[in-house]
């Protein structure tokens, strides 16, 4: 069911982490990767635990069915997959939601996708009654009777008919909603317990969910004026303070900055080359579009030694007004949105990032494959570099972004060049072979999803056929070569008014049961699945007639 008191409901029995870190509440933190992974880890400690609080996993699955817990086992879940089960919206007991309630969720009224067995019962009663009568008082037979029984199955047959129509509806895209992070900073507001570092993760949190294509450009910037409130109410309450300029001091600023992956870490150069948006826009994989760069470049005034510099060694006179400079020449060149609203963060004097150099960052950290460590390990790490304390850990993973991006960009002119998307009628398809240089990289899930997304932005671009830019796009990559498995992801038509919403969900399920695919649906998002490497022919055979 869903939480109306957060106070009462959730925080007067458990807290978020930060949470129970001011109220000192004993806690144990599971990272878990998939279904797999969570039922495991319930099993590990459902002895020990009476309450469970699931981050960004449990909403979208019927999840008392999934665990089999006890009946004493409390579950709060706080998730941003859509569509919510309904089993779970509907369970008074033991699921508690924490989802935003303005969240367009949709979910179907009680009374059309649950019914009382009574009727049944009521039929069954009244035919043992007439068995039991001697056969010598046996009533005449009931044609009332049975034309009412007639009656009522019908009825029955209609409304299960009826039922699942309403629930494919409602099941038969997969999107997201209103961040995890946005929610338990919303959580210590209200308890006013709030802190300026769980306001940037709560930022971080919304960011990601631009980064990665997750939601809509209009959730996106509701979210960021609600964020921007919070942060105004911050700065104000600490213009007063004494520390507000020493030098440990943590200063959050709302930012209408450029759409250059990483740029104050790199060279200016190097984050046009490498920035989804740019890249795409000037066909940075065709010789015109080097040509068209330069032309950019030029137009900008902006000598070729300062921009192949590191961004922090630029002159000071050029740093000035860069972001005006570059707005300017890029309106001419067709590139209106440039400049996004995000937020920034000062670490005392010296250290500034943007909420997506963050993003950046923590992702490389969780999917880094080039140390064999565990996934717990690459989490925690993942989870240090968020601390304003281990900054080294942050610029780590800020180098582990660049390669992954300076991979994704090559990967995407090699595919593009090579023609290697190929149109199979109602989407389009994309198979990396095994020895593409940095596949390995591409076997995890966020990785692979955020080049599927980058390839289509490009093949959009770079495409003359109209059909196939309204096309999804399904990738398959190397998964385990020893297992022989492929990682399969599929998104939604590129399009500036997208609902960002993916039907390759409930497709991909449909897919593998018609032809007995091998198939692991075992993410949190419906839309990656792994898939027997032999399988893979059969299992697009029957995408493309199930979606013709």
């Amino acid at each position: 069911m869903f939480l109306t008191d957060i106070r009462k409901e959730f925080y007067e029995v458990v807290a978020n982490q930060a949470l129970f870190h001011c109220d000192q509440v004993q806690y144990t933190l599971v990272p878990v990767t998939g279904w797999q992974d969570l039922g495991t880890a319930f099993l590990e400690h459902k002895e020990q635990f009476r309450y469970f609080v699931l981050i960004n996993c449990g909403a979208n699955v019927d999840l008392l069915e999934m665990l089999q817990p006890d009946d004493d086992s409390i579950f709060f879940i706080c998730d941003t997959h859509r569509p919510v089960d309904v089993v779970n919206v509907y369970n008074d007991n033991q699921i508690k939601l924490l989802i935003k309630q303005d969240d367009d969720l949709g979910v179907p009224s009680y009374d059309d996708i649950f019914r009382d067995e009574d009727d049944e019962g009521e039929d069954s009663g009244n035919e043992s009654d007439e068995g039991s009568e001697p056969s010598g008082k046996r009533r005449r037979f009931d044609d009332g009777a049975v034309e009412r029984r007639i009656e009522r199955q019908r009825a029955r047959r209609e409304w299960e008919a009826r039922r699942r129509e309403i629930l494919f509806d409602y099941e038969q895209y997969e999107y997201h909603g209103t961040s995890a992070a946005v929610m338990f900073f919303e959580l210590a507001w209200v308890l006013t317990k709030d802190t300026k570092d769980m306001l940037w993760w709560a930022i971080i949190g919304l960011t990601d969910q631009w980064v990665h294509d997750k939601i809509t450009h209009m959730k996106y910037v509701t979210d960021i004026a609600t964020m921007q409130r919070h942060v105004s109410r911050h700065n104000h309450r600490n213009e007063d303070e004494e520390n507000s300029l020493s030098i440990d001091c943590m200063r959050i600023s709302f930012e209408y900055d450029l759409r250059l992956t990483l740029y104050q870490h790199w060279s200016l150069y190097e984050s046009i080359c490498n920035s989804c948006y740019t890249s795409c826009n000037f066909k940075l994989w065709t010789l015109n579009g080097q040509k068209k760069l330069q032309e950019f470049l030029a137009d900008m005034g902006l000598p070729l030694k300062q921009v192949r510099q590191k961004f922090n060694s630029m002159d000071m006179s050029i740093k000035e007004n860069l972001r005006d400079v570059i707005e300017e020449s890029s309106n001419k060149y067709g590139m209106k949105d440039i400049r996004i609203q995000t937020f920034g963060v000062h670490f005392g004097f010296k250290n500034r990032f943007l909420a997506s150099d963050m993003v950046h960052a923590t992702a490389a950290l969780l999917e880094n494959n080039e140390k064999d460590e565990s996934d717990s390990d690459s989490f925690i790490k993942a989870l240090d570099s968020l601390s304003r304390s281990n900054l080294d850990r942050l610029h780590t993973g800020i180098d582990l972004a660049k390669k992954k991006l300076i991979a994704v960009q090559q990967t995407v002119a090699s595919c593009i060049c090579t023609n290697l998307i190929l149109s199979q009628g109602p989407f389009l398809y994309c198979y990396l072979m095994e020895g593409t240089p940095d596949v390995k990289l591409f076997s995890k899930p966020m990785a692979l999803t955020l080049l599927c997304k980058y390839l289509l932005k490009a093949f959009v671009h770079s495409t003359r056929n109209k059909r196939c830019k309204r096309l999804p796009l399904i990738m398959a990559a190397p998964k385990d070569t020893e297992k022989g498995s492929v990682l399969v992801v599929g998104i939604p038509p590129e399009s500036e008014t997208s609902d960002k919403k993916n039907f390759f969900g409930r497709a991909f399920e449909k897919a593998a049961e018609s032809t007995g695919s091998r198939t692991l649906h075992d993410h949190f998002d419906t839309s990656i699945i792994e898939l027997k490497t032999e399988d893979r022919s059969k299992f697009l055979d029957a995408l493309i007639t199930l979606l013709s």
